[in-house]
């Protein structure tokens, strides 16, 4: 449903072509009534409407202003029907200045008040078309740009020459003779970054120059522009919460003058952009490529001290590891440093200590592997603070559990040896600070570790070590019952045969019996 106004000063107007309106075309309009210019006007900046039909003389405000005031409004101009009681030539070329194409004169005829509404709405209509089709082209113009931009950050064979062909094939050329690129590293979600967008848009319009942006594959925006100063105002304070506060960081590159050299241009943005974190700059900061492509690249290799840290894992010299952290990171070396500097303390952590202790020690707990994750890219973090304590917590978390598994294989070995012993022993006098003073462990740690060894307590798994060995002898030799029983280590044969019923179900000599019977034993 379309929205119609009607402005005239006079009551009975009004309401006779409302009423002839809506008899002609039921539920076709929404109508408003204003009773003269300043309350259509009003009317219009809350409810823009798709016609407009408007006396020429009304009082506070005439219609030839009314029409003035609706052309410099930045919605669609509504289509808009004179109304006149005068056959004044001046008015109606004043109207046609303003691209008015209907001129009713009152009284007003019905049929040429439909006429004109008809031919509104096949302008209405045409309109429409119009802009669905300008704006499918400026939807796949942009997508355009976006897509070979894309392609262009993120090919790195592809040439100055290369990048200038495509990129004018895109248009971006419009950019050229001078632009920057900037990188920004957002602080919230998707609400943020619109607003993030919808600032610099609106400033480039204000400023009159070019904006284009996308977001990278690592999730910062990207935007070009030729107007640099774009950039310091989404920086400043007054940005505000609509901009500012969606903001962590931004990057400006050098200046551009080739749009082939708009790669370049984004890498010096992205490299400002990750000093951020060694520069600890209030946010949001504004770094300058100029700023930071000079500082310190020199910096001792962090592979030795990298080193050391693999070879301290599962050590217990904590201590240690953590001088060493704090080598790295060391104030002095990162007032100066290089970002480059960080990238490979980053890339040697990893390599040399985190995956090699994970392809050494295999899969860690839930919270280890977090921290694993996490630790891969400085980049992920807010602050370098967060990115070290990150690193260490990682640090000792894994030695932790690389001491826990050298302590378990230890534990293993020690268990193994003692089931031979209770194997190579069951007959003697045999209990368990024997064993555990033979594999040389505390008594209450060998009962712990046996338990989680064999799954068994140590009293039960020895009875059924001697009872296993009995029910061999049971089967295999004429030995009386007592015999037996001193053989696999029971002084008691009363108590040889309680423990035997307990564990098998029968007495020995009813076990004898069913074997020499060829009955199946229960179990």
């Amino acid at each position: 449903m379309r929205t119609l106004l009607i402005a005239d000063d006079e009551r009975n107007i009004r309401l006779g072509l409302r009423s002839m309106i809506e008899r002609e075309c039921p539920g076709g309009y929404r109508i408003l009534l204003a009773a003269d210019g300043e309350e259509a006007a009003a009317l219009l900046e809350r409810e823009p409407a798709d016609i407009v039909i408007t006396d020429i003389r009304m009082p506070k405000l005439d219609g030839l202003e009314l029409i003035r005031r609706m052309a410099g409004q930045p919605s669609a101009r509504p289509e808009t029907i004179i109304l006149s009681g005068y056959d004044d030539f001046e008015y109606a070329r004043e109207a046609i200045k303003h691209n008015v194409k209907e001129y009713l004169l009152k009284p007003i005829v019905r049929e040429e008040l439909f006429g004109a509404l008809r031919r509104a709405e096949a302008d209405l209509a045409r309109s429409e078309s119009l802009q669905g089709r300008l704006r499918e082209t400026e939807r796949v113009r942009e997508a355009l740009r976006v897509n070979t931009l894309n392609y262009v950050l993120a090919a790195p064979a592809l040439d100055e020459a290369e990048i200038a062909r495509r990129c004018a094939e895109a248009g971006l050329q419009e950019f050229e003779p001078a632009y920057c690129v900037a990188a920004v590293d957002y602080a919230g979600h998707q609400r943020e970054r619109v607003a993030v967008a919808d600032f610099l848009r609106r400033a480039a319009r204000e400023a009159g120059g070019k904006l284009f942006g996308l977001e990278d594959r690592d999730g910062h925006g990207v935007f070009v522009s030729d107007r640099p100063e774009l950039f310091e105002r989404l920086a400043a304070p007054e940005a505000g919460e609509s901009a500012g506060a969606g903001v962590l960081a931004i990057g400006l590159s050098g200046p551009g003058s080739a749009i082939g050299g708009i790669r370049a241009r984004y890498e010096e943005a992205k490299e400002a952009l990750k000093h951020s974190l060694l520069l600890g700059a209030a946010r949001p900061a504004l770094i300058r490529h100029a700023e930071v492509r000079d500082r310190r690249r020199d910096l001792p290799s962090p592979a030795e001290d990298a080193g050391r840290l693999a070879v301290m894992l599962g050590t217990g010299r904590e201590n240690e590891m953590k001088a060493i952290l704090r080598r790295l990171f060391e104030p002095e070396r990162i007032r100066e440093a290089h970002i480059s500097y960080l990238d490979e303390v980053s890339r040697c952590l990893n390599e040399l200590v985190f995956d090699e202790a994970f392809r050494r020690y295999g899969e860690a707990s839930v919270d280890i592997l977090r921290m694993y994750r996490e630790a891969a890219s400085p980049y992920r973090f807010g602050s370098l603070h967060d990115y070290i304590r990150c690193v260490e917590n990682l640090l000792l978390g894994l030695s932790d559990y690389a001491a826990r598994l050298k302590t378990a294989h230890v534990e293993h070995r020690e268990m193994a040896r003692a089931v031979a012993f209770i194997e190579e022993n069951y007959d003697k006098d045999l209990n368990m600070a024997i064993v555990s003073n033979h594999v040389s462990l505390n008594y209450s740690y060998f009962s712990e570790c046996f338990k989680e060894y064999t799954g068994e307590h140590f009293v039960h798994y020895l009875k059924k070590v001697r009872i296993g060995k009995a029910k061999e002898l049971l089967e295999t030799t004429g030995d009386k019952v007592y015999e037996i029983a001193r053989k696999v280590g029971f002084d008691n044969p009363k108590q040889f045969n309680r423990v035997f019923r307990e564990l098998v179900g029968v007495s020995a000599l009813e076990y004898r019996q069913q074997r020499e019977s060829g009955r199946k034993a229960p179990r």
